[in-house]
């Protein structure tokens, strides 16, 4: 399959976007430094983003950029698509023919994957992913706190009554 990184950093980076955006434009620059993705790889995609009408940018003083529409309606295969990303899983990259006059052997096997994957990705929206995202931060939290550590320093600590 060739899922590079432009299509997981669209997406990671669309996440973050989505995860932030209640508080006002998220700076690309914001992103960059909790994604560990260039800032200027990011500036590509969300131009993309931009043009597929996925983000709207603010410019000046508080500007970035927020959702164009509701997170609910935006899928992930939405995003891939937008940055020009192919989900490819065939080794030809979709050609007729693959080696000479006939498609590889495999060619409808590889073909079928890629329906069954774009399926499988279009019905995944941005909101799902910030409701998972969200409840395995929750669940670090609930483990930190329950760790024999933090339990060990609480029990140590009078508290204020």
């Amino acid at each position: 399959m060739r899922l590079t990184t432009k299509g997981r950093f669209a997406v990671t980076a669309m996440l973050d976007l989505a995860m932030r955006e209640a508080g006002g434009p998220v700076t690309l620059a914001g992103i960059s430094e909790r994604q560990g993705i260039s800032l200027s790889y990011l500036e590509q995609l969300f131009g993309k983003l931009r043009r597929s009408e996925l983000v709207e940018s603010t410019r000046g003083p508080g500007g970035g950029y927020t959702l164009a529409r509701e997170a609910e309606t935006i899928s992930v295969s939405q995003i891939i698509a937008a940055v020009d990303e192919p989900v490819d899983a065939t080794q030809c990259g979709g050609k007729e023919n693959c080696r000479g006059s006939q498609r590889c052997m495999t060619h409808d096997l590889w073909t079928e994957l890629n329906a069954t994957l774009y399926d499988y990705l279009s019905k995944i929206s941005l909101n799902s992913l910030v409701d998972k995202q969200r409840a395995k931060e929750v669940n670090v939290m609930q483990d930190q706190r329950e760790s024999p550590k933090h339990r060990a320093h609480a029990e140590a600590t009078p508290s204020a009554l």
